[in-house]
């Protein structure tokens, strides 16, 4: 697979390490220490890529959940600096450390079907998640808390699916961020449709993405291209994640192209 040996499930799982910036949410802390004593979910990764790459897909694994997570908690945190409240805070009267919990869960369990079919997998994800939270969250919180937060993350996972309508702050930064992970060789279109054509272009088009403090919007999604067919991929991809995320009015995109090997066909492409 992808050219390398297999290795037996034990030593796959042994490399399998997440982390993120907690910035002292001891709540953030505790549920990737959790994620991190599981080898029952790391067993889970490793089965989710390995179906990726029976279908020729791009990476599924850990490394794909580790860029959601941390791109999810960029986009949190610049939204929440500019003065937009977590849903979980709005809807629950929680706290903000709480959403960056509901964002994490989310960003580190829905592609967990992935481990059962490509077909169908959010769904599947979310019995899966659901068969792990209460030993991920036994740790962080009690009571009703823990089945609130658990929920919130389910709600999460369901959103990210292609016609997904996440009715949450927390599940469109999970949507959006999981269509960030998009830069040259990890894109999540290209090999889906195993065309030869402007599919794998557009995915190799994609050289850099940058999440950013915005000017006319609170965040402005930078993505560098070295080829115009670039436009497919972001349009394809990350606009339909964009659109109906819920953060529509606090998202910019540009895409910009500075090649000077092809006939220039545009030079900005915005959303």
């Amino acid at each position: 697979m992808n050219g390398e040996e297999p290795r037996p499930p034990r030593e796959a799982v042994a490399a399998i390490h997440v982390h993120a910036p907690s910035r002292r949410n001891k709540k953030l802390a505790g549920l990737l220490a959790a994620a991190n004593d599981s080898t029952q979910l790391k067993a889970r990764w490793h089965a989710a890529q390995v179906t990726a790459e029976r279908l020729g897909m791009s990476d599924h694994s850990w490394v794909h959940l580790q860029i959601v997570l941390n791109s999810a908690l960029r986009l949190y945190r610049l939204l929440r600096q500019s003065g937009v409240t977590s849903s979980i805070e709005t809807d629950y009267a929680m706290a903000a450390t709480d959403a960056e919990v509901v964002i994490a869960g989310g960003c580190l369990l829905h592609d967990l079907g992935m481990s059962i079919h490509r077909s169908g997998h959010e769904g599947y994800s979310l019995f899966l998640a659901a068969d792990h939270l209460d030993e991920l969250l036994a740790d962080v919180y009690d009571e009703p808390e823990r089945t609130t937060v658990a929920s919130e993350i389910l709600h999460a996972i369901i959103g990210h699916r292609s016609g997904g309508v996440p009715l949450t702050v927390e599940g469109g930064i999970v949507r959006v961020a999981d269509a960030l992970d998009m830069e040259h060789g990890r894109s999540r279109v290209s090999l889906e449709t195993h065309l030869p054509n402007i599919h794998s272009l557009s995915a190799a088009a994609i050289d850099d993405v940058r999440i950013v403090r915005g000017e006319q919007r609170s965040i402005r999604v930078e993505i560098d291209m070295n080829n115009s067919a670039g436009v497919f991929q972001v349009d394809e991809l990350l606009a339909t994640k964009l659109r109906g995320s819920g953060l529509e009015e606090h998202i910019e995109v540009v895409a910009q192209i500075d090649a000077e090997h092809e006939k220039r066909l545009l030079t900005v492409y915005r959303i």
